[in-house]
């Protein structure tokens, strides 16, 4: 069986909701963040090396761990996805840009996310010399996105692979600060990643609230 250890709030939804698409058979172990910093407990360390979730036992493959999402992801549609679905094929001419949209969530358009919550956190006026680079990387990247999206249900190709998976969380994330609204493509993307059966099963599963769609 797959053993997601899952702290509240984070990226490991992503793998839940991986696991729902794939159908595969998982546990949780749950953590739960720190109530004055936010983070995750040091319980993490022994299973993650830098105290991170998501990551992954995998108890088909003699126990193997497995962290950073979008390593978590490859791994699993690489040996779960039997029906092909998930991932465009090595030779199809999209693969490469499934490769890059999966990567691209976290490597691009997560960064200004992450820099405007910890700007957020700083006294009133403290991040005034950052504030517009900040904003303008934000427009950039998710502008970006946007574009891409239109006239379009899916990152790549017809149908759900690891790409939107992944993506879903910086389009949340941008979405809980309020960063977004401005993107309605952004918004109708992130409805339809939601409405799917298997996103609502793992938020079940998860005790998560899901978030309010965009429009």
């Amino acid at each position: 069986m797959i053993t997601v250890h899952h702290l509240n709030a984070s990226r490991s939804m992503r793998v839940l909701w991986l696991l729902e698409e794939l159908g595969l058979e998982y546990r949780i172990i749950r953590y739960s963040r720190d109530p004055q910093t936010n983070l995750a407990p040091p319980e993490m360390r022994p299973v993650s090396p830098v105290g991170k979730s998501p990551t992954v036992e995998d108890g088909y493959n003699g126990g193997r761990l497995v962290f950073e999402s979008g390593a978590i992801i490859e791994y699993l549609v690489r040996n779960y996805d039997r029906q092909n679905a998930l991932a465009p094929k090595p030779t199809d001419p999209e693969y490469d840009d499934y490769v890059r949209w999966l990567h691209y969530a976290e490597s691009s358009a997560m960064l200004p996310v992450m820099l405007s919550l910890y700007m957020s956190r700083l006294a009133p006026g403290a991040d005034k010399p950052v504030r517009p680079r900040i904003s303008g990387e934000l427009a950039n990247h998710f502008g970006y996105i946007s574009g891409h999206l239109e006239g379009r249900e899916f990152l790549v190709g017809d149908g759900l692979t690891g790409a939107d998976v992944q993506m879903a969380f910086a389009v949340e994330a941008a979405h809980k600060m309020g960063l977004v609204e401005s993107f309605p493509n952004l918004g109708e993307y992130y409805g339809r990643l939601q409405a799917r059966p298997a996103f609502e099963r793992a938020m079940k599963r998860a005790g998560e609230e899901p978030l309010k769609p965009f429009r």
